[in-house]
């Protein structure tokens, strides 16, 4: 029985191996799709370069996941959290070296990432082949796992569209400050705010996944009152931490922009945008730990059919008559 999450874990590699076939094919088009979408064109021609650079990574990424889903379905977190400093550490040395040491420039930084994510893989994989803790559920390669692809699929596919509807509604909202007015700054400023949502959203996604793998096990063993405590505990530090986030950008927002900008009037205008953000990282706080208990307990498909209609028919469309027909743009 315990065999079965090599298994799985080997069939959701293949997936991930197959989807990260299909998402670098995509990369691959970034200008052109960039361009017919009405961005400016030297702009689309940048990102297309930077795109082209984090392709090797995008594979390992996906295998890098699996592996802390089999690590954290067994509680196992020191090491996890080992194997992430120390790629880390090694990371701000070749991105410091790559982008201001050679003349690669900005493509250094697309680079950099992908080997740091390469070496956290590679890290784990040989964690997980040669420790001994995992001799009853690494058994080695299987050509079993073939079978278990359709049956993975039917979980997984879900649960991606559930992360990917709310990831990719911030990203639409970078393209579409491409159609503002002085675009250059507009995509320069969404991008800032993208990104600090995204970094606070990193907290935020560790606990989604605890209440995930906590539920999913408690619920399994029979004991849901302790899946429900679970889900309450981790939703009251989701809650403080956000709040200790927030507390610290309302305070040092001027500092926080300088590092993405040495721009005053994109630091200014950052500093207006920072009273409507806090609301936003504050709500997907709680949201993220409740789509963790939601996985746990198997109800992708609701949190589907939810940010489908929050992010698309309601968000998206609110964001765009707000932006261009009352012309609040980036706000």
């Amino acid at each position: 029985m315990y065999k079965m999450l090599g298994i799985y874990l080997q069939a959701s590699c293949i997936i991930s191996f197959f989807f990260s076939v299909i998402i670098s094919v995509l990369w691959s088009f970034t200008e052109p799709i960039l361009v017919l979408l009405h961005q400016d064109p030297e702009i689309s021609r940048a990102a297309a370069v930077y795109m082209k650079y984090l392709i090797p990574g995008l594979f390992a990424y996906g295998f890098l996941q699996n592996i802390l889903r089999f690590l954290q379905t067994q509680s196992i977190v020191i090491p996890l959290v080992v194997f992430s400093v120390v790629p880390l550490g090694i990371h701000f040395g070749i991105v410091y070296s790559l982008v201001n040491k050679t003349s690669l420039g900005y493509k250094g930084a697309p680079m950099a990432a992908s080997v740091s994510i390469w070496i956290s893989f590679l890290l784990l994989a040989l964690y997980v082949l040669f420790a001994n803790k995992f001799q009853n559920t690494w058994t080695g390669f299987s050509f079993e796992s073939f079978s278990y692809i359709i049956r993975n699929s039917k979980l997984a596919l879900p649960s991606a569209a559930m992360i990917c509807l709310e990831v990719w509604a911030f990203e639409i909202l970078v393209v579409l400050a491409g159609l503002m007015p002085n675009s250059e700054i507009s995509t320069s400023l969404v991008a800032i705010c993208v990104n600090t949502e995204a970094i606070a959203f990193m907290i935020t996604i560790g606990l989604s996944a605890a209440t995930s793998t906590r539920v999913s096990n408690e619920l399994g063993a029979g004991n849901p009152n302790q899946a429900k405590h679970a889900m309450v505990v981790t939703l009251k530090l989701s809650i403080l931490l956000a709040v200790a986030v927030v507390v610290s950008l309302y305070l040092g927002h001027d500092i926080w922009a300088g590092f993405f900008s040495d721009s005053h009037s994109i630091n200014k205008k950052f500093a207006e945008m920072t009273p409507l953000l806090i609301p936003s990282i504050a709500v997907d706080a709680i949201q993220g730990v409740l789509s963790g208990a939601v996985r746990g307990c198997g109800w992708q498909r609701v949190t589907v059919l939810a940010n489908l209609g929050a992010f698309y028919f309601i968000g998206m469309p609110i964001a765009i008559v707000l932006g261009f027909k009352f012309h609040l743009y980036v706000k």
